[in-house]
């Protein structure tokens, strides 16, 4: 049986993130989604004493394993914005230089922990101008070994397997070029936008070669914070409000309720938008290439709203990503764009 599994239904994408741990499993030919579960983090017990983390990881992976007939225990995970470091660092063109080695050499005065107790990978992103000489761009991307195994302790400890340890940046990028597949797509530079409870993974990318990656300290918690002071209510209540509003359609929403949420969410969507405009900035100066085409929101907390409103304040055409766009689904998964992360890690093909 598990033979059988392994033959027609890809690994199960699980994404960790701070608030909820997502799981999406595909057919082999990466066609159709089979399942798709999201499962809730609660951080207190029934008596609301705190929960140590690993205990609330295990028991939200036990629980949401076992909502879905998923197939199999292969897994794909991935490390996010807690157990990953990532910067883009400058290093000498030339044919000459071992990669590897100056790149772990660079890695020793920018890490937050001693180079030889890291696990180092690094994308080559494009040759830039650096004063008078051309230098190579290098996305460097690093998580402290030991921080790496509890970060799969839960993993095995609910019986699945990984076969692969995967990152953010990359799971989002493959989700996108999963959505767009058309030749024309391939020379277009985007900007992917992933906002999600407590980070903003923010990657630039020329069709699928990734030229700048950044997390931003932005996401879902702060918009819970705003919508709690201008609405004078708790934070529970607050989150609950905001999340039960965006999940009606529009024509059943209360237009009264919407605008005070705005406007309460209006400071939090302009520094989200002042990063953002950092971002294309830097873009626009190092690497000098033809300009952004588009940008991709998706994650647990993009909207149509945030969508138009970034559109109209950055001067680029914005949309709402799909990760789930051309592919065949039950039709039943809410907030599609959530789901890129996971989408990402189950595309992964098996090397």
């Amino acid at each position: 049986m598990i033979s059988l599994a392994n033959k027609r239904y890809s690994p199960i994408g699980v994404d960790i993130g701070s608030s909820s741990i997502k799981f999406v499993q595909m057919s082999r030919d990466r066609n159709t989604v089979v399942h798709a579960a999201r499962w809730d983090l609660h951080g207190h017990d029934a008596d609301g004493d705190a929960v140590q983390e690993s205990d609330v990881v295990l028991d939200a992976l036990s629980k949401g394993l076992d909502s879905r007939r998923f197939y199999g225990r292969d897994a794909v995970v991935c490390l996010g914005a807690g157990n990953l470091f990532v910067q883009n660092i400058r290093l000498a063109n030339s044919p000459d230089v071992d990669l590897a080695g100056a790149v772990r050499q660079e890695a020793q005065g920018k890490l937050p922990f001693p180079v030889d107790e890291a696990e180092l990978r690094y994308l080559e992103a494009a040759d830039v101008r650096h004063g008078d000489s051309m230098r190579r761009e290098i996305i460097l991307m690093a998580c402290h070994r030991q921080r790496l195994e509890s970060f799969l302790k839960p993993i095995f400890e609910v019986g699945l397997r990984p076969i692969a340890v995967d990152t953010e940046p990359n799971a989002l990028l493959r989700s996108y070029t999963a959505q767009f597949r058309r030749s024309h797509d391939q020379d277009c530079c985007s900007m992917l936008v992933n906002i999600g409870a407590s980070e903003t993974l923010v990657v630039i990318a020329r069709g699928e070669s990734p030229l700048f990656v950044k997390y931003l300290d932005l996401g879902g918690g702060l918009m819970d914070e705003a919508v709690a002071r201008g609405l004078d209510m708790d934070l529970p209540a607050a989150a609950m409000l905001r999340l039960h509003n965006g999940d009606r359609r529009r024509d059943q929403q209360d237009p009264e309720m919407i605008a005070t949420i705005q406007q309460a969410l209006r400071p939090v969507y302009d520094r989200i938008c002042s990063e953002l405009s950092l971002c294309v900035r830097y873009y626009g100066v190092t690497f000098r290439q033809q300009p952004l085409s588009r940008v991709i929101i998706s994650g647990g907390e993009a909207s149509e709203e945030l969508v138009e409103w970034l559109g109209h304040r950055l001067g680029l055409p914005c949309q709402l990503g799909d990760p789930f766009r051309g592919l065949k689904d039950s039709g039943e998964t809410r907030r599609r764009s959530q789901w890129s992360i996971a989408t990402g890690l189950a595309l992964r093909e098996e090397s």
